[in-house]
């Protein structure tokens, strides 16, 4: 290891992360219903190398194998999603038993080898049957996925210590129903804004229905980024505060003040006021994912901006920049392992006794480092550096007083990552997508040896 790091306290939990669409596979096995991705995927042109993700990584079949791998590695917890379309196939209606007892025999099997399951309950993947009524755009969707929550947790609560509701409203919003990247592929551009708030009663009609069900220390997984002021200009400050507004607090401020930003709620659906009750319910900790900052300004003379491929459409009052002298990782995006720090210090100073205890649910990097063809050996030395780098800023932000209390890596594998297809690999495990042989890398036993040493 060469950064030092300073030990941490007794019980911080260490994990892995990874969903159900990217990894495993067999979309139509066992009853499974298809979800939006898999309609999207299909679709012309959507996937950047025109793959599907009907194998993934076969963990539907191989499960037993990734969780052995997780147990050699040493982890305390796995952060899955489980997929709603498995469970109900239509999204509502008759439950299909064979797909909730998959989830049922991936818990045992994390259980037997001491590892907390973590499930979240919606990792983007929309059953099919609920997008093709308007999915996420319709109130109805929020209260489809409260009765899904109650199915699961009945048959799972008594096993599970952790439950995430949703991951990444946001780019649900924007990246789906706002700019089209993912799925749906809708370009809504604002007029998306009710998918926030449908995503955001769903969370909180989903912990009162996990809770009436017997679940225990529930959160949501929230994207999260510092927005740094790409010039001095008084328009350049409006843009980056609008862009922070959009991107952190239209999903954050809801659940832990009760409120909405200033302005927003004549643009959403619904009574605003009863849902903010439902949404602010208290939650026994938050979860944070982080992957880079930031750069926003006024719009420039050349319309539209870009950042990690995603294109940011003219005509909108802010434009994303590329920052500028650091690392960048195999997706364009930049590694800043202090931003971690500042964006736990911005929440911290933000939210205040309302925050609850933090745990960073992702946090990852995508090399496409691949083994040896002489020893095997998958040397990813920059994957090291970069978690290095941001678990040392998190001990930092702890110092200073950011109540973190676990820490998930993604990914456990390399998988299907969504718009990209294969062509981007996070995993700590080496994927060959042509025999689906697992490969621990370098950082699998950097990660381990962490582990060891932070306990």
């Amino acid at each position: 290891m060469t950064v030092p790091i300073p030990p941490f306290p007794p019980g911080f939990l260490w994990g892995v992360s990874a969903s159900a669409f990217q990894i495993e596979g067999s979309p139509t096995a066992d009853g499974r219903g298809l979800s939006s991705w898999d309609a999207f995927a299909r679709e012309q042109g959507r996937i950047k190398d025109g793959s599907h993700a009907e194998v993934a990584t076969d963990h539907y079949r191989r499960y037993r194998e990734d969780v052995a791998l997780m147990g050699e590695l040493g982890v305390d917890a796995y952060r899955f999603s489980i997929s709603w379309s498995r469970v109900l196939p239509d999204g509502h209606g008759p439950v299909n038993r064979a797909g909730l007892d998959f989830y049922d025999r991936l818990v045992d099997e994390l259980s037997a080898a001491e590892i907390a399951p973590v499930p979240t309950l919606f990792h983007w993947d929309t059953p099919l049957a609920l997008e093709e009524r308007g999915g996420w755009m319709e109130r109805d969707t929020a209260e489809r996925f409260a009765a899904y929550a109650s199915v699961v947790a009945e048959r799972l609560a008594d096993r599970v210590p952790m439950w995430i509701t949703i991951n990444e409203p946001a780019e649900v919003t924007l990246l789906g129903y706002g700019l089209g990247e993912h799925a749906p592929g809708k370009q809504l551009v604002f007029d998306a804004l009710p998918a926030a708030h449908h995503q955001l009663l769903a969370h909180g009609l989903g912990v009162q229905a996990l809770r009436a069900a017997g679940a225990r220390r529930i959160g949501i997984a929230a994207s999260h980024s510092p927005v740094w002021t790409a010039g001095d200009s008084d328009e350049d400050r409006a843009a980056a505060e609008l862009y922070d507004t959009l991107t952190n607090r239209l999903f954050a401020d809801p659940i832990l003040t009760g409120a909405y930003p200033d302005g927003l709620d004549a643009l959403l659906p619904g009574p605003v006021a009863e849902d903010l009750k439902t949404i602010s319910a208290p939650l026994d900790w938050y979860g944070v994912n982080y992957y880079n900052p930031m750069l926003v300004g006024a719009p420039t003379p050349a319309g539209a901006s870009a950042f990690g491929g995603i294109e940011i459409p003219s005509g909108l009052p802010f434009a994303v920049r590329e920052i500028e002298g650091y690392e960048r990782t195999d997706f364009g995006w930049p590694v800043v392992p202090d931003g971690l720090r500042e964006l736990l210090t911005i929440l911290r100073e933000r939210y205040g006794d309302r925050l609850p205890p933090l745990y960073i649910t992702e946090n990852g990097c995508s090399y496409g480092d691949a083994p040896d063809p002489g020893t095997g050996r998958v040397e990813d030395a920059r994957r090291i550096a970069y978690h290095e780098g941001h678990v040392s800023a998190l001990r930092q932000a702890m110092a200073e007083g950011a109540d973190v209390r676990g820490y998930f890596i993604w990914s456990i594998l390399d998988n299907f990552e969504w718009a990209e297809g294969y062509r981007q690999r996070f995993g700590l495990v080496h994927v060959d997508y042509e025999t689906l042989a697992r490969t621990p890398k370098e950082s699998y036993a950097w990660y381990r040896d962490l582990i060891k040493s932070g306990r």
